[in-house]
């Protein structure tokens, strides 16, 4: 049976742990757009036709064997603050907050182990998801194909015989598939080839993003790829072309990284370095500043200038660093000052932890303050 409004706690932080490729490749998500036959697309429909799809996808998460377990929550009735960690775990869309109307009128379903999950009423009636560390398109895909086949057996989905499934964008018709990867190119980067490889990548039917998609800046050197196209091509061929796609990209990103090695290595090293020493004694920091030097400190990780942090430090830092994870770890709304040193304690605190996991010297003191933590990772 699926629960309702059980506490967020660590769901959707799985993927923090790594895969394939993990150092390069943050992770892996596959979504596709379905709806329901016989209901206008959420954007025209009313409170009561959003609220009876809300409520058919409950009915019907019951009967799910992917979501056996899971948790369901109404987005409208959660705490601002957790509305704002869901968008940070990138479980739900900034444009599902934007397009929500009220009680009932949109949702969350993830399965146990928040490793795949369903979006009820943004743009489309659903979104089903998947999100995984790493490397891993097919497994991502694997467990959205195996969800939409749950669901499809159980609710009407609008399809048509020429066209495929139906959406409210006509870009999604089709397969409705968008499959995307979370990519750290520093070296492509410093090197100033970024620009070719990204074009190379507009050139083969891919595009480009910041770190949440479509209207987002790019930070830090992350940037998510994903397919345009998802009409004439199956679900398959549009998850090995991107993944093929990918691989060339990190083939790119290492031999950028041996140049950089092998023709500057001390201002790599001081780079990486100077990057490490701030995030371990800075009193404030700005969220696009812990970015960009998490991304320096990556790199060092990468190429073995740093013993430490671990990937999955970085990654959790990459997520519960953000303000609302913040706010609820304070139990307060804060102001952006305030947020900057909360910020701040956070990050030295959980490298000081990993440095004493990994049985290091500290590089630099730890903080006397309160320890801020975020919410637990399971690592």
């Amino acid at each position: 049976m699926i629960q309702d409004a059980v506490p967020l706690d660590d769901r959707g932080l799985d993927w923090i742990r790594g895969g394939g490729e993990a150092e390069i490749v943050l992770s892996s998500r596959v979504r596709v757009a379905r709806n329901l036959q016989g209901f206008p697309f959420p954007g025209r429909a009313g409170a009561e036709e959003r609220a009876d799809v809300v409520e058919r996808m409950r009915a019907a998460a019951d009967h799910v064997e992917s979501l056996e377990g899971g948790s369901f929550w109404e987005v409208d009735s959660l705490d601002p603050v957790d509305r704002e960690i869901l968008v940070e775990r990138h479980l739900i869309s900034r444009d599902l907050l934007a397009t929500s109307r009220g009680p009932s009128s949109s949702a969350l379903v993830l399965a146990p182990d928040s490793s795949c999950g369903v979006m009820v009423n943004e743009e489309d009636h659903l979104r089903l998801q998947a999100l995984v560390g790493g490397l891993a398109l097919e497994a991502a895909w694997r467990q959205v194909d195996r969800l939409d086949e749950e669901i499809g057996a159980l609710l009407p989905l609008a399809f048509h015989h020429q066209f495929g499934f139906l959406t409210a964008c006509p870009t999604n018709v089709g397969t409705g598939l968008r499959a995307s990867v979370l990519i750290h190119i520093p070296g492509l980067v410093l090197t100033k080839e970024i620009s070719k490889v990204l074009e190379g990548i507009s050139q083969v039917g891919l595009t480009y993003r910041g770190l949440y998609g479509e209207g987002s800046e790019v930070v830090g050197n992350f940037f998510q790829v994903s397919n345009q196209t998802t009409l004439g091509k199956t679900e398959e061929d549009l998850i090995d072309h991107l993944g093929r796609v990918t691989g060339k990209v990190i083939d790119y990103e290492r031999s950028a990284r041996s140049v950089l090695l092998a023709e500057a290595p001390s201002v790599l090293e001081d780079k990486v370095w100077r990057a490490y020493g701030i995030l371990r004694a800075a009193r404030s920091l700005g969220l696009e500043e812990m970015m960009n030097l998490l991304s320096g400190v990556r790199l060092g990780v990468s190429l073995k200038l740093l013993n430490s942090p671990r990937v999955e430090t970085l990654n959790e830092i990459l997520v519960c660093g953000q303000l609302a994870h913040l706010e609820r770890a304070a139990g307060a709304r804060l102001s952006e000052q305030e947020a900057d040193v909360c910020r701040a304690t956070y990050v030295r605190d959980k490298l000081a932890k990993d440095e004493r996991d990994a049985g290091q010297a500290p590089a630099g003191g730890t903080s006397d303050e309160t320890v801020v933590d975020g919410p637990p990772s399971g690592g």
